[in-house]
C-alpha cells in the first residue's frame, strides 16, 4: 500500500523549511515541534524579555500600487496592478477579521476613514476582489492610492493606504 503523503511547510524558529512527509513522519514531527520550539536559540532572549517564543512571524499588513511605478510615463488606457501582504481579499459584504477589497482613489485624497468611501469617479470600489483595473485617463499628470475598505467599505482601523504614486499619461 502506498503510503499518503504531504506537503507541509513548517515556521520554527523563523526558518521554513518545505518537506513531503508520510502520514506516521507528520504525527511524529506534529508530536515533537513543541520540544524542538522549547531548545532554540531565541529561547533565551525570550525568557529575558518575558515573552514566548514565536513559531512564525506575522507579516505587517499593506497595500501597494505594483504597476504603474512612481513616476512612469503612460499611455492611457493605464493598467493598474494592486498588491496586498498581511491581510486577505474578499468581496464586498464580507466581514471576516483581516480581510477587506482594494478601493482606487484617482486625483484626490483621502475619504473621511470613518464613513465608508464614496463611489464617483475619483473613488473606484473594487468589490469583487480584482487586484487589477483598466482606466481611461486624458493627458496629464494623475495621482492614484490604494485603500483597503472593510465589508462595508469603510477603512480598516488603523488604515491600510498605499503610498500616492503620480504618473503622466502621454499621447
Amino acid at each position: 500500500m502506498t503510503a499518503t503523503r504531504f506537503s507541509v511547510t513548517i515556521a520554527l524558529l523563523g526558518t521554513k523549511v518545505a518537506a513531503m512527509l508520510t502520514r506516521k513522519t507528520l504525527y511524529i514531527v506534529l508530536l515533537t515541534l513543541p520540544l524542538m520550539a522549547c531548545s532554540g536559540p531565541d529561547q533565551s532572549q525570550a525568557a529575558n524579555s518575558g515573552e514566548m517564543p514565536s513559531a512564525t512571524a506575522k507579516m505587517p499588513a499593506r497595500v501597494w500600487i505594483v504597476n504603474p511605478d512612481q513616476g512612469d510615463s503612460v499611455t492611457s488606457p493605464v493598467i493598474v496592478e494592486f498588491g496586498i501582504a498581511g491581510y486577505g481579499l474578499a468581496p464586498a459584504g464580507t466581514y471576516e477579521p483581516e480581510t477587506g477589497h482594494h478601493h482606487l482613489l484617482i486625483n484626490t485624497g483621502l475619504p473621511a476613514l470613518d464613513m465608508p468611501i464614496p463611489a464617483d469617479d475619483n473613488h473606484v470600489h473594487f468589490g469583487k476582489g480584482q487586484t487589477e483595473t483598466t482606466i481611461d485617463l486624458p493627458a496629464g499628470e494623475h495621482t492614484l492610492q490604494l485603500v483597503l475598505g472593510d465589508g462595508n467599505h469603510i477603512p480598516h482601523q488603523p488604515p491600510l493606504t498605499s503610498d500616492v504614486i503620480t504618473i503622466t499619461v502621454v499621447d
